[in-house]
């Protein structure tokens, strides 16, 4: 018996209703980018090892894809190490690429590759998909795709702002009722310093990243874990669960970070940004959260993530300022910022939430019933008229019983049918059904064609 074919876990099948629904969030994000003067780039699904490791922090390292080596790949591999079983070593013997696991890292890579072809600041958005080893579960994939917009070569807080502009505007058409949470890398290193843990800020971030997922204890567990002290930890809380307005919650950070000098460049940056988005009335709420850290160790300014409000998902949509990331490419001094729209959670919260637009997910809108080779050489001028006035439309390919061609709209949701038999052919007509309604008519083809565009 042959084996049930299956797929890896965290991937998904897309159906054809399903692919209309992803093309038209790839159309409505895309639309959006080229309002704001972004241009689309590819880079390729894999990439040196070399390239992607030790730019997402130890946790990220760890869900890296690896791709073994073709060939003998265990040539130059001795017996003992092989019996070491030592799993990390020997996948950076045999394996040399990767699946990448984000598209900033790869963007950098790009940058640094073409940036005597490049004009900066360089404004470009990408939608392809990523890979992560992680663990699969609602909301969770291993293969999913992103949808990346990126400013590179300008310190301007101004391009945060209009990051915030394009997501506010796209949740907008979408119909998805959102919060974009901001907070600044530099707020965070601040609090690490007035606490007395600044060498401790990555393992400070990657803790309180987890706030909504596991809780405060063990948020507290895990930093004690790391070697934070209590006394820190202590000092930590109430500035984690501030609360108040995003003014009243600037005031108090620039009071308690007052003694140092990044902590108040955050508090300072956070503030042009919010109060330059109040003067352009968005749709949505933004919200400091000073719980935000977003554990990628290559944010080193502001950051956002954006929460659905009518439904429980992860973030779907994220972002932030990066200094230096092309630094460790040999291209120093190159700042940039970007966001990435989580394509597969915004489908889950459209689908869960019935928001997508009718016309968006409809497939043919007419269909032609075949008679036999007659009918067929009939309805294909009149088909291809019909298409030529920008009509979805196909002709059914086989001479089947009419029950099996009418089932067949019926399950693809085609609201109309044209029918050729004898009597139009001879008065060169068409008899147009509606599938709703039931009602027929008998038309001229310019008739039939004004009748399916309504």
């Amino acid at each position: 018996m042959a084996a049930k074919p299956n797929i890896p876990k965290g991937t998904r099948d897309f159906s054809p209703v399903e692919m209309a629904k992803r093309n038209y969030i790839f159309n409505t994000i895309r639309d959006v980018y080229h309002l704001y003067g972004f241009q689309q780039i590819e880079t390729p699904s894999m990439e040196m090892l070399s390239t992607l490791m030790g730019k997402y922090g130890e946790e990220g390292d760890k869900l890296l894809f690896k791709i073994q080596n073709s060939g003998d790949y265990f040539s130059g591999i001795t017996d003992e190490e092989l019996l070491s079983r030592d799993a990390v070593k020997l996948a950076g013997k045999f394996c040399e690429k990767g699946l990448r696991y984000d598209l900033t890292v790869p963007f950098a890579r790009y940058v640094v590759m073409h940036r005597d072809e490049i004009n900066f600041p360089f404004k470009r958005y990408q939608i392809q998909p990523v890979w992560r080893a992680d663990r699969p579960q609602k909301g969770r994939y291993r293969e999913f795709y992103q949808c990346d917009a990126d400013v590179v070569g300008s310190d301007s807080l101004l391009n945060e702002v209009e990051l915030m502009q394009i997501v506010d505007q796209v949740f907008t058409r979408f119909g998805i009722r959102v919060c974009v949470k901001i907070n600044n890398r530099k707020i965070l290193a601040g609090i690490a310093e007035v606490i007395g843990e600044a060498d401790k800020i990555v393992d400070i971030t990657v803790a309180i990243d987890k706030l909504d997922k596991i809780g405060l204890e063990n948020v507290n567990k895990e930093l004690a874990d790391k070697g934070v002290s209590d006394e820190a930890i202590a000092k930590l809380q109430p500035v984690v669960l501030l609360s108040g307005t995003n003014t009243e919650k600037l005031d108090t950070l620039k009071t308690v970070l007052a003694g140092s000098e990044i902590g108040v460049k955050g508090v300072e940056e956070i503030r042009f940004i919010l109060a330059v988005l109040d003067k352009l009335e968005l749709k949505n709420e933004i919200e400091l959260d000073l719980t935000l850290a977003r554990g990628l160790n290559y944010y080193t300014g502001a950051i956002f993530e954006v929460k659905a409000l009518d439904m429980q998902i992860g973030s779907i949509t994220g972002g932030g300022r990066y200094d230096n990331l092309t630094g460790v490419f040999g291209l120093s001094g190159v700042s940039g910022v970007g966001i990435s729209f989580g394509a597969d959670r915004i489908f889950d919260v459209l689908n869960q939430l019935d928001l997508y637009p009718k016309e968006a997910v409809n497939g043919p809108r007419l269909i032609f019933v075949n008679f036999g080779d007659a009918e067929a050489a009939y309805c294909m001028p009149v088909l291809a008229k019909v298409r030529a006035a920008g009509v979805n439309a196909e002709l059914y390919p086989d001479a089947s019983k009419m029950k099996k061609q009418m089932s067949y709209a019926h399950a693809k949701n085609i609201p109309f049918v044209a029918i050729a038999g004898e009597t139009e052919m001879v008065e060169g007509k068409v008899t147009l059904k509606n599938m709703e309604t039931g009602e027929q008519k008998l038309l001229s083809v310019k008739e039939l064609i004004s009748a399916v565009l309504i």
